[in-house]
C-alpha cells in the first residue's frame, strides 16, 4: 500500500499555504478546510467537484436525513443533460 494520494494532496495544500494565510477568521479557515475536503474527495472519486457540488447544493435542503449518503461523492450519479436525454430519445 502507499499513501502517494495523500501526499499529493497536501503537497497541493503546502504549495497554496502562503496565499491561504489570511482566510479573515478562524471559522473562515474552518470553512475553507471544509470545502478543500469536499472538492478533495469529489477529485478522488472521478467525480467533477463543480458538477457535483452545484447539483447536491440545490437538493440538499429538500433531501431525506437519513437518505443523505446518495449525495455523497462515492454514490453521486449526474443528473443527466437536457441535451443527452434529447440524444437517447
Amino acid at each position: 500500500l502507499t499513501n502517494n494520494a495523500a501526499e499529493r494532496a497536501l503537497r497541493t495544500l503546502a504549495l497554496g499555504r502562503k496565499s491561504w494565510l489570511f482566510a479573515g477568521s478562524d471559522r473562515g479557515g474552518e470553512r475553507a478546510a471544509m470545502m478543500y475536503s469536499l472538492i478533495t474527495t469529489a477529485k478522488m472519486n472521478d467525480v467533477d467537484p463543480q458538477a457535483w457540488l452545484a447539483d447536491i447544493l440545490t437538493r440538499i435542503a429538500s433531501h431525506p436525513l437519513h437518505r443523505i449518503e446518495e449525495l455523497m461523492p462515492w454514490n453521486w450519479i449526474a443528473p443527466q443533460s437536457q441535451s443527452s436525454a434529447a440524444q437517447v430519445a
